[in-house]
């Protein structure tokens, strides 16, 4: 009798001690020594370029006042959300990269998971409220100043982050409820499905609210866009203006192809988190759906739209003469 009691009593002492346990270890990238460095200041310099260039074109924004108009209020969203997403995960993602000590405490990685997948969401409904602001633009150029008034651009701005905000609380709450009996992050980094993974219990919920999540983020931003494109492309060709076509050109491509981008390399993350035979390449399609819109972001909008171009060749200019 004794003998099978004390084992039992040692194995819900791990257990508890485990369960107790607010330090998780984070799996990271198996990179080999040689190329520890190599990586870690490519990362460097991608965040390096990317915190420049964000930077760059919102303080633009903000100190030109010709640019105080809604199309570049809106954008302005981006940037912000691009800089708070990669600030959250690359420094950490970096500092682990270099280090065998990969450790992160539970409320911090519910933290980073949290902003994680705020970026995300965020990134989508920015794009619908912008294309929202084209549609009228170009399909209903004479109401445009009353209708996209500074009260529609905080309206919708507080729109697309309200959203994202709840239903990522939402998610995040169904998991922070979750006993844990694992202190290991499967992942580089803190997401949703690492942290309830972390649990034994019955995760169905969380992954039915994770679908629905996905479904409606994806119905929102796809149909939004598809929507406000169609209408705008239905326009030009009623039209048949040649002026009218170059405007909703330029004004458009730019936006579509952020939106392309970002909306690509979220469904090579999504669909790799499906499949665990490729955890690594899971890794870096999600570190890559963070940096390469980010960096690409604004040089496409500034080359793409002619009078925030012209602005930065003007700065250009100006610096070349003062030296």
């Amino acid at each position: 009798m004794s003998s099978s009691f004390f084992p039992i009593k040692l194995n819900r002492m791990v257990r508890n001690t485990t369960v107790a346990s607010n330090i998780l270890r984070i799996q990271g990238f198996d990179i080999s020594p040689e190329f520890t460095y190599p990586v870690f200041f490519l990362l460097l310099f991608v965040y390096s370029s990317l915190l420049f260039s964000n930077i760059g074109v919102l303080a633009l924004i903000i100190s030109e006042k010709s640019l105080h108009q809604p199309m570049y209020l809106l954008f302005c969203n981006l940037p912000i959300n691009d800089l708070i997403g990669n600030t959250v995960m690359l420094p950490q993602v970096m500092a682990h990269v270099i280090s065998t000590e990969r450790f992160m405490t539970y409320n911090q990685c519910v933290v980073q998971a949290f902003y994680s997948h705020t970026f995300g969401s965020a990134s989508h409904m920015i794009l619908v409220i912008m294309a929202i602001d084209r549609y009228v633009a170009i399909c209903h150029p004479l109401r445009y100043h009353s209708t996209m008034t500074t009260r529609a651009v905080i309206v919708l701005s507080a729109s697309a982050w309200g959203m994202s905000l709840v239903l990522v609380t939402v998610l995040m709450g169904l998991t922070v409820r979750l006993s844990r009996c694992r202190s290991v992050i499967q992942n580089a980094y803190c997401d949703n499905a690492s942290l309830f993974k972390l649990s034994c219990e019955d995760v169905s919920i969380n992954n039915i609210y994770g679908l629905f999540f996905t479904v409606l983020l994806f119905s929102c931003s796809i149909g939004g866009i598809a929507f406000t494109y169609f209408r705008i492309a239905l326009i030009c060709w009623i039209k048949k203006s040649k002026e009218l076509n170059n405007r909703a050109l330029q004004t458009c491509a730019s936006h579509l192809v952020l939106y392309l981008i970002m909306l690509w390399s979220g469904f090579l993350t999504i669909i790799l988190h499906r499949v665990p035979n490729y955890p690594d390449l899971r890794k870096i399609a999600y570190i890559l759906f963070l940096v390469v819109p980010a960096n690409l972001n604004p040089i496409i909008y500034a080359m793409q739209t002619r009078l925030l171009r012209d602005k930065i060749i003007q700065i250009i200019r100006r610096k070349v003469i003062a030296t």
